[in-house]
């Protein structure tokens, strides 16, 4: 239940409508106009929308595929070297392609390069995460393991220790009195992004949350924004950060910053919605930021309600 259900050569059979049309690509207007196409395909009279990566799936020539967004995978994906990572950790067992908007374009592409590399048992998508591959059920699961594994593994074999993130530039806080600065300054923080509706808090300062926002580098990666397009859905293109030197615990400095933070933050999003608009977007959301980012304090998400900021808080730890 949840998932959409198709009868597979039609799908397939929409193809050549596809492929007979002179302008096409991710770009174009037959890429949008094949996804209504999809209603005409439906098995059972299934009301469940179909996934933009529909044809991601449909022309692997396999009866199972494994499509999944691993943090591990994504971390080798929007690496800046990821094709050549690709080639380093997996070899001739998964194929690569760059970012592409999802849709029939690629899948087309991933069905030719599957025939060029017949025995590739996946492929990594830039930026994207990967799909894995089989006839039978349980090797293309445990395919899907393996590709996760190598990732982690590569990964593990080059971690930097304490020079992870930089380095450490504050010093953490004893946790009775992060939770007490918390506990004074977590209201404050609500009342300035409930402006236009009401917001409920996660608060995370974990060992591993406060490794990140205490580091040297915390501020300049935070601004990079999110690794996977889908993460952004949940925490916008970047969190705020907030510039405040703990060792001070000067709380009345973190509240008179905030007001300027929250202003920048807030012009930052409207001139990005600004220059990425089209014709068909949907309203400008909330400018407000649903990340907060504070040295010596951890993380602050916000939802309207405790289950959207709980989800919103595990979406950034990706």
């Amino acid at each position: 239940d949840g998932f959409a259900s198709l009868y597979l050569d039609k799908v397939r059979e929409m193809k050549a409508r596809y492929v007979n049309t002179p302008e096409r690509g991710p770009k174009t207007p037959i890429e949008d106009a094949m996804y209504p196409m999809y209603s005409h395909c439906v098995f059972n009279l299934n009301p469940r929308a179909c996934s933009i990566d529909t044809p991601l799936h449909t022309f692997v020539p396999y009866r199972h595929v494994d499509h999944l967004h691993p943090n591990a995978v994504i971390a080798v994906a929007a690496s800046v070297n990821q094709e050549r990572l690709c080639a380093e950790i997996f070899g001739d067992d998964v194929i690569y392609v760059p970012w592409q908007r999802p849709g029939f374009d690629i899948g087309l592409m991933i069905e030719r390069l599957i025939a060029q590399h017949p025995r590739a048992k996946g492929v990594l998508l830039g930026h994207h995460g990967m799909s894995s591959w089989s006839n039978d059920d349980r090797t293309c699961y445990e395919t899907a393991l393996e590709i996760i594994d190598r990732a982690t593994e590569y990964i593990e074999r080059h971690d930097r220790g304490d020079r992870t993130f930089g380095g450490q530039k504050h010093a953490p806080l004893a946790e009775a009195e992060r939770l007490r600065i918390l506990a004074e300054i977590v209201p404050v923080l609500r009342g300035h992004v409930s402006g236009s509706r009401r917001s409920v808090a996660t608060v995370q300062h974990d060992a591993r949350m406060l490794r990140f926002v205490n580091s040297q580098d915390a501020p300049r990666l935070a601004a990079l924004g999110t690794s996977c397009p889908d993460h952004f859905l949940r925490t916008k293109i970047k969190p705020l950060f907030v510039d405040w030197n703990p060792a001070r615990r000067d709380i009345d400095a973190l509240k008179a910053s905030l007001p300027g933070h929250l202003d920048k933050y807030r012009q930052d999003y409207i001139a990005y919605y600004t220059r990425c608009r089209r014709p068909d977007s949907p309203p400008m959301r909330d400018p407000n930021p649903t990340v907060m980012l504070i040295p010596g304090l951890g993380m602050v998400a916000w939802g309207k309600n405790k289950s959207e900021s709980r989800v919103t808080a595990e979406f950034y730890n990706c």
